[in-house]
């Protein structure tokens, strides 16, 4: 069952990299695929995966640049990229309107992949996305103005910015284990190279070009948000949901941006209530 990297024992090709995924769960049921957001990893669903995996096919994976995906100099790690490569694989995988969870910028990537690349999901859940304007930290947009500064920081004070720099996603805090796992992938020189090479490509024009287009979704959508999460306040999800028709918009108490560290079994709960729901959810 996932819980780490390593474990992803499967690889595919794509336009930006080679992909690190498996599949869990009962080969023959509906598929759910999970899409993490940045700066994480396939590592944030390993409470929610074996539980999903009880009902449905649960597919994992590392977007290309992060966790152990492949990351290298001159890689295309944009939401444009991301979007196209969600929706390679897709075809790869042979799904047919699987269902859908994303996280943070997993939002914007299964969105444009959905509306720009002829993806089709059965349902969508979008967990504190980032997927309206204005979006970006303050420390983002510092990171996205200056990458080659930051890339040769030293390593020792490079740690310590990751490090803080997740913790703020949680509003409980992270125990020092999980912290320690959600830092590993960046800390060596190759991902210190690419967590600020994503940060660098991010780019708000990549969700602009699709906001107009959410009054077309028509499946049901479930838009959860954390009522503490300090990097993308609550007020986008209530925005968002309203952008979408029939969209059920949840607000998840005592949790922030991480809501998968801070609330799992609460996220579970109302997962596992919107997957199976009739009609629009």
């Amino acid at each position: 069952m996932p819980g780490a990297e390593s474990r992803l024992g499967r690889v595919e090709h794509t336009s930006s990299g080679d992909v690190r995924w498996d599949q869990f769960g009962a080969p023959r049921a509906p598929a759910v695929v999970l899409v993490h957001g940045t700066p994480f990893s396939s590592f944030v669903w390993r409470t929610l995966a074996p539980e999903l995996a009880r009902a449905w096919k649960v597919i994992v994976w590392d977007l290309p640049g992060f966790g152990s995906s492949s990351m290298f100099q001159g890689q295309d790690v944009s939401l444009a990229a991301q979007g196209r490569v969600f929706a390679e694989l897709l075809e790869v995988w042979q799904l047919d309107r699987p269902i859908v969870v994303a996280h943070d910028i997993g939002g914007a990537i299964t969105l444009r992949a959905q509306l720009l690349h002829g993806a089709r999901y059965a349902r969508l859940a979008l967990i504190d996305v980032v997927a309206v304007a204005p979006w970006g930290s303050p420390f983002f947009r510092l990171v996205g103005e200056h990458p080659d500064v930051f890339t040769r920081l030293p390593p020792r004070l490079h740690a310590a910015l990751v490090r803080e720099y997740i913790a703020g996603a949680s509003s409980r805090g992270l125990p020092e284990p999980t912290l320690q796992r959600l830092a590993e992938p960046w800390l060596d020189a190759r991902g210190q190279a690419a967590i600020y090479r994503q940060i660098a490509q991010a780019d708000q024009r990549h969700t602009d070009e699709i906001e107009g287009r959410y009054a077309s979704l028509d499946l049901p959508v479930l838009v959860a948000w954390g009522e503490d999460d300090a990097w993308i306040p609550i007020e986008r999800g209530r925005h968002l949901a309203g952008l979408i028709p029939g969209a059920r918009f949840e607000v998840i108490p005592g949790a922030g941006h991480l809501v998968q560290e801070d609330a799992p079994e609460h996220l579970s709960r109302l997962l596992g209530e919107f997957l199976t729901a009739d009609g629009t959810g």
